[in-house]
């Protein structure tokens, strides 16, 4: 760390919200803490803060603060040892060389505004998020303090079926958010875009692919433990889920 990025950190400040509802376990409160001043948060600080178990919604870099509990755990893939099982294999094949990914730059576009709706009413009709108006869903996908890139991806008729937002850290990709086609359950979008972004990472020469946090006792939660081996942020510290490596698993070159 040079001497400016140490005193960057240095120069961050902690506030706790008030408690607000749960958004993954139902009937229980939530807090956060929020990192600030926003515009000292560069690209070096966030990454310090991401590995330190802090998000970014928008302009805003948090991490779980809640009163006795402690169910939101960081979790990471270590791209080098990722081993994708049978049912991601598949997807991988279906999807390789029909889906391309392109880059845009992080400004409105209603054909992915729509998509997002759409994703919302399907999959998070509940949520605070299914009624995001366009300035809302802005305020969450397109302000950016960081190097921030978004990717959409269309098939081979140009049809829009998926975009992601993504992070670029220090020693990783941050996978922030992704919305996709809800009209295709069986396409497996989103488990496609999580390996994506593992190659992604690769490509880079990037260590890790960072899937924000992990849940146990929330349902949507739990694709993201599929991902082996997978790390965990535990009492500061780093450590793999031991008992989420299968000895049974190949490693499979990207499009074999």
């Amino acid at each position: 760390m040079s001497h400016r990025d140490h005193n960057r950190i240095f120069s961050i400040h902690f506030y706790a919200t008030a408690p607000y509802p749960c958004s993954y376990l139902p009937g229980r409160q939530a807090r956060s803490q929020v990192a600030i001043p926003a515009d000292a948060i560069d690209d070096s600080v966030y990454s310090q803060l991401v590995h330190i178990g802090f998000r970014r919604s928008g302009l805003f870099t948090y991490r779980p603060y809640c009163d006795q509990c402690d169910a939101c755990v960081s979790v990471r893939i270590p791209v080098a040892q990722f081993t994708p099982n049978r049912t991601q294999r598949r997807v991988m094949r279906r999807h390789c060389g029909q889906l391309q990914g392109i880059r845009r730059p992080l400004a409105f576009v209603w054909e992915h505004y729509e998509l997002y709706r759409r994703y919302q009413a399907s999959r998070h009709a509940e949520g605070s998020m299914a009624d995001d108006n366009h300035h809302q869903y802005a305020e969450f996908i397109l302000k950016s303090a960081v190097s921030s890139e978004l990717v959409e991806f269309r098939d081979g008729d140009g049809q829009l079926k998926m975009v992601s937002l993504i992070d670029v850290l220090g020693d990783g990709l941050s996978a922030v958010y992704t919305f996709f086609e809800p009209d295709e359950p069986q396409a497996s979008y989103g488990v496609y875009n999580v390996l994506w972004q593992v190659e992604e990472s690769r490509r880079r020469g990037l260590p890790y692919l960072y899937l924000g946090y992990w849940i146990a006792a929330c349902r949507k939660m739990a694709y993201k433990t599929h991902y082996r081996p997978l790390e965990r942020l535990r009492q500061g510290r780093w450590v793999s889920d031991e008992q989420a490596v299968d000895a049974t698993f190949e490693p499979l070159r990207w499009g074999e």
